[in-house]
């Protein structure tokens, strides 16, 4: 197998498409830590984090058939996916006896990756991009996207109603996918 910075997007693109496991592989390799970071962020959970971060990469390989280039960044639809995925593992049963039963939370300094999930999303340009955006929208983004809130509780938090947060999240989408496209 090569090295995984001798592939471009389109070459892993390409090997998913034609479902070579050595796409996934190199998709690991690369993101990884970044998804972690994402669940572990929703979960701070070490274990559950990786069964969730496993779950993750295992739906991307069954659901790449369903990725649309033209709606966005694989990176882009890679973090959904674990975003939800840990979500859907803070509505579970398991979770909640999990966290009934643990003393003490873990802290991002003690995970098996040792990773800092802000470094992580500054080195690929994720909050970059949302400096960009007004503060209405930044601030619904990161909630959303960067502390895991649902769409309810951003709502509650900011005190609006939910077909505004609704409203100013894919507003912000839609920007920042101008961005995007302009870099």
């Amino acid at each position: 197998m090569q090295n995984r910075q001798q592939f471009t997007q389109e070459q892993i693109l390409k090997l998913l498409s034609q479902r070579d496991k050595c796409a996934i592989s190199i998709l690991y390799q690369q993101y990884a830590k970044t998804l972690y970071g994402v669940i572990f962020k929703i979960l701070n959970h070490q274990e559950l984090a990786k069964d969730v971060l496993q779950d993750t990469f295992c739906k991307i390989w069954q659901r790449f058939p369903q990725y649309n280039p033209s709606k966005g960044r694989l990176f882009t639809w890679m973090l959904n996916i674990a975003r939800n995925a840990a979500i859907d593992k803070t509505r579970s049963k398991e979770y909640r006896k999990v966290t009934q039963l643990r003393d003490q939370p873990l802290t991002p300094e003690n995970n098996f990756l040792n990773l800092n999930y802000t470094d992580n999303t500054d080195v690929i340009g994720i909050k970059d991009l949302t400096n960009n955006l007004e503060p209405k929208y930044k601030t619904l983004i990161d909630l959303i996207y960067f502390q895991g809130y649902t769409q309810l509780e951003a709502a509650q938090e900011l005190k609006l109603p939910m077909g505004t947060v609704k409203t100013r999240l894919r507003t912000a989408i839609l920007i920042l996918r101008k961005i995007v496209v302009k870099v």
